[in-house]
């Protein structure tokens, strides 16, 4: 996976444009068309003190979440990515989509909190790598600059 190429990409999308959902809607379009092996990409808000469905690509997904529970509101409550080789082993995991099996979670910020997570769901176990947690994580850095 060519993260230089499409995090360059993201770059090019979202500079000058002041507008958060309309940035999180082309973000998670250039992962679903770049990433392979996957199902669900997409970002969750905060929204009073809970994770809220924002922009996304894929099948119809939970709508809150809350903090400290599943993938995502673990990622947001410990502002640290989460990489998981086989969801069903994970403790509290939501299942939004029975066939996804491996997940990667990174928290974004605004101004010094916790303002959201980007989520990607795979059918594939231990779809994501390290590689992919560099990436993401340097992808979701070029996109708290435009939220």
């Amino acid at each position: 996976m060519n993260y230089n190429e499409i995090n360059s990409m993201l770059e090019s999308l979202t500079e000058g444009v002041p507008y958060t959902m309309t940035n999180l809607a082309n973000a998670s379009a250039l992962l679903n068309e770049k990433l392979e092996d996957i199902n669900w990409v997409g970002f969750y808000t905060v929204k009073d003190g809970r994770l809220v469905l924002g922009p996304f690509q894929g099948k119809v997904a939970c709508t809150i979440i809350p903090m400290g529970k599943g993938v995502c509101g673990t990622a947001a409550a410990q502002d640290k990515t989460q990489l998981v080789d086989n969801v069903h082993t994970f403790a509290g995991h939501i299942a939004c989509d029975s066939a996804s099996n491996s997940e990667i979670v990174v928290p974004m910020h605004r101004s010094g909190e916790v303002f959201g997570v980007l989520d990607i769901d795979s059918p594939v176990f231990s779809r994501f790598t390290e590689e992919d947690r560099e990436g993401l994580e340097e992808f979701v850095r070029i996109l708290e600059k435009h939220i």
